[in-house]
């Protein structure tokens, strides 16, 4: 997970889960990928508005994608994977070190 401090790592997965990824969801994983990008995780008053409108823009990409994707895989559930998610850190932090 991210936090304002912090440069994010990764972009979860948005596709084929039920239900649908948010909007929410959508305009956080352009956040993130925005701030990787530009290396800023709050940008400077004079790169605002551009930081600002590719965030938007990525979002649109986003979610413009996201509908127009097909599969013919049943849609993923979010608790399966967030446990699944938990027990890999698990296994790969207890043995880090």
């Amino acid at each position: 997970m991210c936090n304002a401090s912090a440069m994010c790592r990764n972009i979860r997965q948005l596709h084929n889960f039920a239900p649908p990824a948010t909007d929410d969801e959508v305009h956080a994983a352009a956040l993130q990928y925005v701030r990787k990008i530009s290396g800023s995780t709050k940008p400077s008053q004079a790169n605002a508005e551009a930081f600002d409108a590719a965030v938007e823009a990525v979002a649109r990409a986003s979610r413009g994608l996201l509908e127009a994707l097909v599969t013919s895989a049943p849609p993923k559930d979010r608790e399966v994977e967030a446990a699944k998610a938990r027990a890999r850190a698990a296994k790969r932090y207890a043995t880090a070190g």
